[in-house]
């Protein structure tokens, strides 16, 4: 039988042989590179950990014990020994299997994760815990890449449970990778560290050259002793951990699974915190990884239909972005832009080549990257941060106090704003409007094509003070939008399409979703004027106090929390308006009653949303064209019958 059909639990791993147990990692990793090929998915730091996840499981029982995976971008093992290899077909798909650890999936999985820098904090407490409570027969593991230990939530949790007791592990899983390459000191260090052998040797023949030394009294013995404990220290591999608190063991090959599970069985002895280092080849196996060492790779590729020639050229929106900041790089030395260990998914790899210099890359430090951001803002540069929107929120507080309170021209350039899809619930970008709106001075926008996310970073640029652009995940063509081609103007929209009935008054990518459920609406009688809102603040007031005087109804579009977010703000607004307030109907039919204007928000609802395919989100929350159209309709109706069924109660002013 095929060793990756023997292991349906952790029970059968570790029923293994030490002999079945090396070809079952070798099973593993020709499983996940065929099965990952066909749907797509995170594998190079996968394959990188194979050996690792085979040790773990057969050391520990992760039912009583926890394994709380930082990032989890190297779940994929843990996930087939546990029970859900047959699911892998699903996998990021919508009502198919994470591609994170998700709590509630499996008993094994203790943790939802998603986000770097978490995982050496929830073990901490979760052995803490046990400390506290006297339980002393399990024992919390955190397993954490080398990128996301530069995390400053890592530091903190390394500085805070070095000095405790509680009996912790960590495994640093050392490939020299984020998405990007691994950048910063602890970088060197790492690099020195694995560099064992040659320490070792160094520090010999050092030692005993200071050995050799003539002692003449007893202050030269002190201080050759002195100078042989420095050098060991400086030597010592680890040391830095060491200092914190942590028994340090390592470097070790994260390859050798048999060593490795040696190893974990004598570290259960060890007392307290404990610092495992191994050292693993991030997409191990995979025959071409890559410039990302085959981090993530697409769904294999189905031909496309013949009629897919005549589609007009599309772009995605990050590689839009990419263009724009090149092209203001050109015309502006001061201009420069910071990502989080994001170079390739924001689109500024092709920048970073031009101008190698003007793209800085801080690695998984959000609120590091915003306040850096902030620092050269106030040395006049002009940065642009571009950071997806999930990740924004870890530098919340660094927009706040570092960036909005000393009103600097910083740009925030949000990707993956909306929904986006494999990623899931941690990555979902539907939360950034509601958290930047109520920060004064700041200047919120969002495009709907991608001419037009041009000339809104041309715009933001410009400013004196923050900006903040949204746009989504994936691509477009690469075209404006019919009728979305006028200028900008600071805090006013454009209406891109005329009707009588009602507004649909959208935001961002949902501008392209109105334009089609509003022919949807034509189809059945039903005229509907779109309106791109452009920006979610300054609101465009103007528009919005026309359309509630013209209009008896008005939808809100976003790709956002209706909670908090645009269609929030335009109601905020209207609740300032003189509720008697008289104007002039769409139609011309004379003075009429603004409060009669009924305003609907569709938004994401106040809940989270898993996997799957965007599209199939969108349908499903009712914010694809169909559901705007069908939403739009029902309402419309209901106001004709109520403006047709005879009032029984008298016009106070007839």
């Amino acid at each position: 039988m095929d060793f990756i059909e023997r292991v349906e639990s952790p029970e059968d791993l570790k029923a293994l042989t030490p002999e079945e147990t090396v070809a079952y990692c070798d099973a593993l990793r020709e499983f996940l590179i065929d099965s990952v090929s066909r749907t797509g998915g995170h594998l190079g730091s996968n394959l990188g950990v194979v050996e690792l996840t085979v040790a773990l499981h057969r050391v520990y029982d992760f039912r009583r014990d926890r394994l709380v995976l930082d990032v989890s971008h190297q779940v994929y093992p843990h996930k087939v020994i546990t029970g859900r290899r047959h699911r892998f077909p699903t996998l990021r798909q919508t009502d198919g299997l994470s591609g994170f650890m998700h709590r509630g999936e499996s008993p094994y999985d203790t943790f939802t994760s998603g986000h770097a820098g978490m995982a050496v904090s929830v073990a901490a407490g979760m052995a803490l815990a046990d400390h506290m409570r006297g339980i002393r027969d399990r024992r919390a593991v955190a397993l954490v890449g080398d990128a996301a230990v530069g995390a400053g939530a890592t530091f903190e949790a390394l500085n805070h449970a070095g000095q405790g007791e509680a009996p912790l592990l960590v495994i640093l899983n050392d490939n020299q990778w984020s998405i990007a390459r691994t950048v910063g000191a602890m970088r060197k260090y790492l690099n020195r560290v694995r560099t064992l052998p040659a320490y070792r040797e160094g520090k010999k023949e050092l030692l005993e050259s200071l050995d050799l030394l003539p002692l003449i009294g007893e202050s030269l013995s002190r201080w050759v002793g002195s100078m042989k404990d420095a050098v060991a220290n400086y030597l010592s591999p680890g040391q830095f951990f060491r200092e914190l608190g942590w028994t340090y063991f390592g470097p070790e090959s994260g390859h050798d699974v048999l060593r490795l599970e040696t190893l974990l069985r004598d570290l259960q002895r060890v007392e307290g915190p404990v610092l495992l280092h191994v050292v693993t080849e991030k997409g191990r196996g995979y025959e071409t990884p890559g410039d990302d060492a085959a981090h993530a790779v697409s769904p294999r590729q189905v031909p496309r239909p013949a009629t897919a020639a005549a589609l007009p050229p599309q772009i995605s929106w990050s590689n839009a972005f990419g263009r724009t900041v090149a092209d203001l790089m050109e015309g502006d030395p001061r201009i420069v832009a910071v990502t989080a260990a994001m170079p390739g998914g924001t689109g500024l790899l092709p920048v970073a080549s031009r101008f190698p210099e003007r793209v800085v890359d801080v690695g998984i430090c959000e609120q590091h990257g915003v306040g850096l951001a902030a620092g050269m803002a106030e040395s006049g540069l002009k940065p642009i941060a571009a950071i997806y929107s999930t990740f924004l929120q870890r530098g919340y507080d660094q927009v706040f106090q570092e960036v909005a309170l000393q009103q600097l021209p910083v740009v925030l350039a949000m990707d993956r704003a909306g929904i986006v899809g494999g990623d899931g619930v941690t990555h979902q970008g539907v939360y950034d409007i509601a958290f930047l709106r109520t920060i004064p001075g700041i200047v919120l926008m969002a495009p709907a094509d991608p001419p037009e996310l041009d000339a809104m970073l041309r715009y933001a640029v410009a400013q004196p003070t923050p900006t903040a652009v949204r746009f989504p995940r994936g691509s477009v063509p690469d075209r404006p939008l019919p009728g979305n081609d006028r200028r900008l103007r600071h805090g006013r929209g454009v209406r891109v399409r005329e009707g009588s009935d009602l507004v649909l008054f959208a935001y961002g990518s949902m501008v392209r979703t109105a334009l089609e459920a509003a022919e949807i609406l034509a189809g059945k009688g039903i005229e509907a004027t779109v309106f791109n809102a452009r920006f979610a603040r300054p609101l465009d007031t103007q528009a919005i106090d026309r359309f509630v005087e013209g209009f008896d109804l008005m939808l809100t579009l976003e790709e956002h929390a209706a909670s908090g977010g645009f269609g929030s703000a335009v109601l905020e607004h209207l609740a300032t308006r003189d509720p008697t307030a008289r104007g002039v109907g769409a139609r011309g039919a004379g003075a009429r009653n603004v409060a009669a204007c009924v305003v609907r928000v569709l938004g994401v609802p106040d809940r989270f949303i898993p996997h799957g395919e965007a599209r199939d989100w969108l349908a499903r929350l009712h914010l694809d064209a169909q559901g705007i159209a069908v939403r739009a309709e029902r309402e419309w109706k209901a106001l004709r019958e109520r403006d047709a069924t005879p009032s029984s109660v008298e016009d106070p002013e007839s």
